[in-house]
């Protein structure tokens, strides 16, 4: 596959992530806190990986989803710092969501599916003919 066509394929899978993604901060269904507060981490991790790939095509899959991964485990331990500057950013939506407000070891667990399934989707772009 070309490179032109794994980018309109990436770009589609974000399209796709970007609202679901940000649906599981308004999400109010059964298990609402566990999708609002723990959930969205996966489609964040999978969210940041692909847009690595789509900037950056010829970067091994591996490699993109291990420096995202560790990229946003050090984000959340940014949450147990509140200086100024971080609370200010941490006081809007978007702010928020992408530094997030509190720090949980928990969310780690999410980060690394994410990033294994993030890894899988690149991969299979990556290696898909035709």
């Amino acid at each position: 596959m070309k490179i032109k066509q794994k980018s309109i394929i990436t770009f589609l899978l974000l399209l796709f992530i970007i609202p679901l993604g940000f649906y599981t901060k308004f999400y109010s269904g059964p298990a609402h806190q566990w999708v609002n507060n723990s959930l969205g981490g996966a489609f964040y991790e999978v969210f940041w990986i692909l847009l690595v790939f789509l900037i950056l095509p010829d970067s091994k899959p591996f490699n993109i989803a291990s420096i995202v991964f560790l990229a946003t485990c050090i984000l959340e331990f940014l949450q147990l710092w509140h200086p100024a500057f971080l609370e200010l950013i941490r006081s809007d939506f978007i702010g928020r969501t992408v530094l997030g407000n509190s720090f949980n070891p928990g969310d780690f667990l999410y980060y690394l599916g994410g990033s294994f399934a993030g890894f899988i989707i690149i991969k299979s772009i990556k290696n898909r003919n035709g």
